[in-house]
């Protein structure tokens, strides 16, 4: 199944575009990642592979953050680097985790996708706000392997 069966180009064009809104609201860096099977038996883990992959700890203030999805697999994470992780505690991620949970069981991947980062984006104004200087350190682009 390729990324369109999943998440239409129109659903795509939706998640760079909040990824892109949520950006001009922090320094934090968000990226989306979108494989049919997880690699590995803990979606966390293949998260962090994927993180590593992306270089997504090449941000000035170490303040990445990755959704990944594996959706023939049905499972997904979401992961902050050691920037994010110094500032919150271990539970910042449940609100949303819940919550992309929800839209996915209702098939809803593109919707849920922007709403979570609409919420990640305004959390991490709270810790990362947008300064004059932001560079687009990361692409906006969602990532997708077979």
């Amino acid at each position: 199944m390729a990324l369109s069966d999943f998440i239409p180009q129109e659903g795509q064009t939706r998640i760079v575009d909040a990824i892109g809104a949520a950006e001009r609201r922090t320094s934090g860096e968000i990226r989306v990642h979108i494989e049919p099977r997880c690699k590995l038996d803990d979606p966390y883990k293949r998260a962090v592979e994927v993180f590593n992959e992306l270089k997504m700890y090449e941000t000035r203030q170490r303040n990445g953050v990755l959704i990944y999805v594996a959706y023939d697999s049905h499972v997904f994470a979401i992961i902050g680097d050691c920037g994010i992780n110094e500032r919150v505690g271990s539970g910042f991620w449940n609100d949303e985790k819940d919550m992309l949970a929800d839209y996915l069981r209702r098939g809803d991947a593109a919707g849920g996708l922007c709403k979570v980062i609409e919420q990640i984006g305004d959390r991490l104004s709270d810790y990362f706000p947008w300064t004059e200087d932001d560079v687009n350190e990361q692409s906006d682009e969602i990532s997708y392997k077979e």
